[in-house]
């Protein structure tokens, strides 16, 4: 983002909120966020500027995501207050404005006490929400399937119609596992409800919660879907554990937390990163951060598999990764992975953006070492299933694909693909850098068994 964007932003925050900016700061991440320290006259406020996403289409509106969260706001849950929208086509640019958020994000420094009061504190918010008359939502444009039995769809729905737009080559895993919930689809049993989806996302202070954070996807679903969906953030974040956690969402709640109905939400929640930023890792954006979006993609991709192996009740198979090979690349690729890791620089962004370089260096080195291996494993598979041998795998991708879509109203194959899909997983994630580095790294998350 330039320098004019940011003076375009100063500009509107001394119209519209009044006051001296005295200096913005673009947040070092992927998506274009700005902190704001204003000068007013009834003393400094801290402002935080949140921009459209940059790598996908988001699955809701960036003005949805924020008359979401004003309407929160005004019916008394613990959310930034919303100060305005920003919008300017020939920048390029859409935003809007609230309040800075303070506090943690995680409990690093927190006693397991501390924690579960901060986390009781945000069921009780969960609660509250989901309590909420959501016909005052749905006046404010708040999305809502059409009747209370598709609550829990519209979300999906949403994600998939974003997905097939974006869509440019195969991806026969998604197809797969979107034909598998077409025929096992989750039962919402009439509940409807606000819900926020990306559960999980608050900050605190130590000793209580102070904000819910990051309503992007939010809108009037199954409740099942953010205690389901929460799950997956607990592999990096630590909430404690969830059979305990539900049970006490039902004595806040009165509603008695449908486990069927969970697991689907769960299994669906782990394709939500395939399907908004996988398309980015096929062809990523200038500003796109592939390294981050790969992570993401499969990790949570392997958190698909085991989920749905944990719903058919069936044992997932292991593979083992092969020998790096030596190539004419490793000086060149060895050198530009250590210079890109020696190079310091001050300015925060420009460090996230060389970290991002780095990863990717360690990715084309891995991808050189075991690349064409793996590829090989994956053909192997593919000549089991299909009785033939695909010339490559880009083409083992189309002619998986096509078998898939052939069979998706059918569940003959399910377990077979399940494995199939779950070996290919697995060896992606080797791919991500050094074999033992934290981007090769698969969390476990809880069962629910």
């Amino acid at each position: 983002m330039t320098a004019d964007i940011t003076e375009f932003i100063a500009d509107w925050l001394n119209v519209h909120v009044g006051g001296t900016v005295l200096s913005i700061t673009r947040q070092p991440r992927w998506r274009p966020v700005w902190w704001v320290n204003v000068d007013t006259a009834s003393g400094p406020r801290r402002l935080c500027v949140r921009g459209d996403r940059v790598d996908m289409s988001l699955i809701f509106p960036l003005a949805h995501e924020m008359m979401l969260q004003d309407e929160m706001h005004r019916q008394g849950l613990p959310v930034p207050q919303v100060h305005g929208w920003i919008e300017d086509d020939s920048r390029d640019l859409r935003a809007y404005v609230m309040d800075f958020a303070p506090g943690e994000n995680n409990f690093t420094n927190c006693t397991d006490d501390a924690r579960d009061k901060i986390v009781d504190e945000y069921l009780m918010a969960l609660a509250s929400l989901h309590a909420l008359p959501v016909d005052t939502f749905a006046a404010r444009g708040i999305m809502r399937a059409s009747t209370p039995d598709e609550s829990g769809l519209l979300g999906m729905q949403q994600y998939e119609r974003n997905w097939r737009r974006m869509k440019k080559v195969p991806n026969p895993f998604l197809e797969f596992a979107l034909a598998w919930l077409k025929r096992n689809p989750p039962a919402s049993l009439g509940r409807e409800s606000v819900i926020v989806w990306d559960s999980g996302q608050f900050h605190h202070d130590g000793s209580h919660l102070t904000a819910i954070l990051d309503v992007e996807i939010g809108h009037i679903g199954d409740p099942m879907m953010d205690l389901a969906a929460w799950r997956q953030r607990d592999t990096v974040i630590g909430y404690g554990n969830f059979s305990r956690l539900y049970a006490r969402y039902e004595q806040l709640s009165g509603t008695e937390v449908d486990l069927n109905a969970l697991m689907r939400h769960h299994f669906f929640f782990c394709l939500s990163n395939e399907l908004s930023v996988g398309p980015a890792t096929r062809t990523p954006a200038p500003e796109s951060d592939l390294m981050t979006n790969l992570q993401w993609c499969y990790e949570t991709n392997l958190f698909a598999t085991e989920a749905l192996a944990d719903i058919l009740q069936v044992e997932l198979p292991t593979v083992e990764g092969p020998e790096p090979r030596e190539s004419r690349s490793d000086i060149v690729l060895d050198h530009l992975v250590r210079q890109l890791g020696s190079i310091s620089v001050d300015d925060e962004f420009t460090r996230y953006q060389l970290r991002t370089m780095f990863r990717m260096a360690r990715h084309a080195k891995r991808l050189d070492e075991i690349g064409n291996n793996l590829s090989e494993q994956d053909l192997d598979d593919l000549q089991l299933l299909l009785g033939y041998r695909p010339v490559s795998w880009l083409q083992g991708e189309a002619d998986l694909e096509r078998f898939v879509i052939a069979n998706a109203a059918v569940s003959d194959f399910d377990e077979q693909l399940l494995h199939i899909f779950h070996k290919r997983h697995l060896r992606a994630q080797m791919t991500l850098g050094p074999a033992g580095s934290a981007m090769t790294h698969h969390a476990t998350i809880q069962r629910f068994n």
